[in-house]
């Protein structure tokens, strides 16, 4: 199954509602939101009262991508906000199952990223408790970085991961 989440990571956001309502009217599954605290990954996006905002607006489902430390913390201040679906990085999460099952108790999907740099074989015992999987290409933290091309053997892996698990 492939979905589509187009990111606003980079939209002018002045003319936000604009770029929000172009993505309802497409053919797009979800919208993509990253979140970002200037901790996990260096830059900065926004918080609560813009997803709230965002929510409001669009006719997608949010897919809210949290590159933040302590994800815990905030679970429930996602889920208030309008999330739909939180992915959570393998990398913060020290009871990443714990965490998994959180989310979805919340009424959320949960999902996993990993880094470059991590190896999709973390994800092994996870598999069967997350929505999807989402594998960075790029380190995160900022827009238009130059793809990591060994990113494509780390989704041919996970592919056969999960048709193994099937």
């Amino acid at each position: 199954m492939s979905l589509i989440a187009p990111s606003i990571l980079t939209a002018d956001f002045l003319r936000l509602e604009e770029a929000i309502k172009m993505i309802n009217s497409s053919e797009a599954d979800y919208l993509h939101l990253d979140i970002m605290d200037g901790n996990f990954v260096p830059n900065i996006s926004f918080g609560f009262p813009i997803i709230e905002q965002i929510k409001s607006i669009s006719g997608k489902p949010l897919d809210t991508h949290l590159m933040i430390l302590n994800p815990d913390r905030y679970l429930e201040d996602f889920k208030e906000a309008g999330a739909d679906n939180l992915t959570v990085h393998y990398e913060t999460c020290t009871h990443l199952h714990r965490t998994i099952q959180k989310i979805k108790e919340l009424g959320m999907t949960a999902s996993v990223t990993i880094n470059p740099a991590t190896p999709v074989s973390v994800l092994e015992d996870i598999l069967p408790d997350v929505y999807m999987v989402l594998i960075m290409t790029v380190n995160p933290g900022y827009g238009g970085q130059k793809f990591i091309p060994r990113s494509l053997e780390k989704i041919r892996k996970l592919r056969k991961m999960i048709d193994d698990n099937d």
